[in-house]
């Protein structure tokens, strides 16, 4: 643990809860603050940021066409910040918005030949955030699956977004 800067016990004793290092939400912001900006340096020459980048992932793996809610679900995103990224997309060619014809309300998102063919070189991105770092395979499935069960515990206890 580390020496806290200023702290004298003779005015307080410590509590050990509400220390920052014991704290499991300042590692996860700490440590998801770092693989975003690691992502960056390899993201950079496929032209995409990191939030276009889980959006192209969830194109990706669709059959067709996603409609801005289904995305919206996949990404636990609100459409407020969801809608300025799908347009970027589209204005770089990676992708197209339309009507769904069926129900003009629903708006649909394809992804365009160019934003296919990005897929192929996007597929070495997670082996080059990865492989700058001494983190093999089994240690990044473990920590996604433990990420996982902590979603899905506070999703029952209503505490993500659409759980409510």
């Amino acid at each position: 643990m580390q020496a806290k800067i200023g702290y004298d016990e003779r005015v307080e004793p410590r509590i050990a809860e509400l220390e920052l290092d014991n704290q499991i939400c300042f590692a996860l912001y700490d440590t998801s603050r770092a693989v975003i900006r690691a992502y960056g340096p390899v993201l950079e020459p496929l032209g995409l940021t990191y939030p276009q980048y889980l959006v192209m992932l969830v194109l990706w793996e669709a059959e067709g066409p996603l409609s801005v809610g289904e995305l919206v679900s996949a990404l636990h995103l609100d459409t407020g910040t969801l809608t300025p990224l799908l347009k970027r997309l589209v204005q770089q060619g990676r992708a197209e918005r339309n009507r769904d014809p069926l129900d003009e309300r629903r708006v649909l998102i394809t992804l365009t030949q160019q934003g296919r063919d990005l897929r192929s070189r996007a597929a070495e991105v997670p082996g080059q955030v990865f492989g700058r770092c001494d983190i093999d395979a089994d240690t990044t499935r473990i920590l996604r699956d433990s990420l996982a069960q902590v979603m899905s515990a506070l999703g029952q206890a209503g505490l993500t977004p659409g759980s409510r």
